[in-house]
């Protein structure tokens, strides 16, 4: 019970601290995203198009945030507790660590060991979802990029006169689309997020129909949790080799050098 009380203050720690850096970052990207915005658009529509209408919601928003972000910039600042994610998640690692090493010692039966260890699915789904979750923000970033991009490039290619400074606003969106489809195409970021969430939903799955007592799981529960655990291992070994086959270079999946 020690053991499991701090591992979820840990676990609270490392939710709350991933909150208040969203937060602060958030602000932060959004107030500069917008301000970099009304410049360029004032700049490229300087005594052609009055943005008045448009100025009037996007400063005081862009202010905002820009005060929004400075008051989590001093809260972060003066905070006593200002350990990265990180290295809260380490401390969360050795707690568990120190967990099984107890049960060990005190001569666990193995069904009491799977027991444990059916108690750690919800942390094993938590972060197959927050990983598929990040790589397909990635993905989205870049597929963003790459549409609006492509519609900018084109549309400002278009014109019969094109401006000296819209030629290198052509230029940045090409350099811009080619990088994001150069990632994407390479660090297969939506493929990393499906696989990542399929493995996620496949866990829960099984831990439902445990939970239920629905087939395959309606013997015994010590049969049931051999079963479980049994079943979500090979979910977890087939997940790692799929991320070993993402990892290797193309010339690798063809099975030629």
């Amino acid at each position: 019970m020690a053991h499991n009380e701090k591992i979820l203050d840990i676990q609270a720690r490392i939710r709350a601290r991933k909150l208040q850096l969203r937060s602060l970052w958030g602000t932060g990207i959004a107030a500069t995203a917008s301000s970099l915005g009304i410049y360029v658009a004032t700049v490229a529509t300087w005594r052609t198009t009055d943005l008045g209408q448009f100025n009037w919601i996007a400063i005081p928003l862009t202010i905002f945030c820009g005060l929004v972000c400075s008051v989590l910039w001093i809260v972060e600042d003066h905070r006593e507790d200002r350990t990265p994610v990180h290295r809260i998640q380490v401390e969360l690692d050795v707690a568990e660590e120190r967990r099984l090493l107890e049960a060990f010692q005190l001569s666990v039966p193995a069904s009491q060991r799977q027991f444990t260890y059916k108690d750690t699915l919800p942390r094993e789904l938590e972060r197959l979802r927050e990983e598929a979750q990040h790589y397909r923000r990635i993905h989205n970033a870049f597929q963003s990029i790459i549409i609006m991009g492509s519609l900018g490039t084109t549309t400002a290619a278009s014109l019969a006169d094109t401006p000296s400074y819209l030629k290198w606003v052509t230029v940045g969106l090409s350099l811009g689309v080619g990088i994001s489809a150069g990632f994407t195409g390479y660090f297969k970021y939506r493929e990393r997020s499906f696989y990542l969430q399929q493995t996620a939903d496949a866990i829960e799955q099984n831990a439902n129909a445990f939970e239920l007592g629905i087939p395959p799981y309606v013997g015994q529960e010590e049969e049931n949790l051999s079963k479980l655990a049994q079943e979500v291992e090979n979910l977890r070994v087939e997940q790692r080799k799929r991320q070993q086959q993402l990892d290797q270079p193309h010339e690798g999946r063809d099975g030629t050098v």
